[in-house]
């Protein structure tokens, strides 16, 4: 067979291997613009101001939230969004405050702020919810005062 066979097609060349090359690279780069672009755009945002001032005080308070010996338990039940409250031996416990954020993980377009009613340990709050992963930010005090935070990830599923 000679070269010009045209069972092979045409031969390959410098400037064919250097335009596979800077497409191929093109590609990379328009991908990886597109996810940085995507990630800086949907970042919620800071959780603290400053982190150095938040580290001051975080072994005492995670001590003192330990100390209290609290389970929280997430659950959707009907449209209702149920929080249930209990200490090591799984009874209820008293909340004296809750500050709940319901969101998704990677935007806060969807945020909303649950209005709990609260009856012994259990505060429930009808929600409205697409399927997927969701994330509770809660801080609850006890009576004497002492923070429990907790991040809580709830999955809705289909149906």
């Amino acid at each position: 067979m000679s070269h010009s066979d045209p069972k092979r097609g045409k031969p390959l060349t410098g400037r064919k291997v250097l335009g596979i090359a800077v497409g191929a690279f093109a590609v990379i780069l328009a991908a990886n613009l597109a996810l940085a672009f995507n990630a800086v755009r949907s970042f919620p945002g800071l959780e603290v101001e400053n982190t150095y001032v938040a580290s001051q005080s975080f072994n005492d308070d995670l001590a003192a939230q330990l100390a209290l010996g609290w389970d929280v338990e997430a659950r959707l039940e009907a449209g209702v969004l149920v929080l249930a409250f209990t200490d090591a031996e799984g009874r209820p416990v008293d909340v004296a405050a809750l500050d709940a954020t319901l969101g998704r993980a990677t935007h806060t377009r969807d945020d909303q702020r649950p209005d709990f009613a609260h009856h012994r340990g259990t505060f429930t709050a009808p929600v409205d919810l697409a399927p997927g992963n969701w994330n509770i930010r809660l801080e609850a005090t006890a009576p004497d005062g002492s923070a429990f935070r907790q991040r809580i990830v709830l999955r809705v599923g289909e149906g």
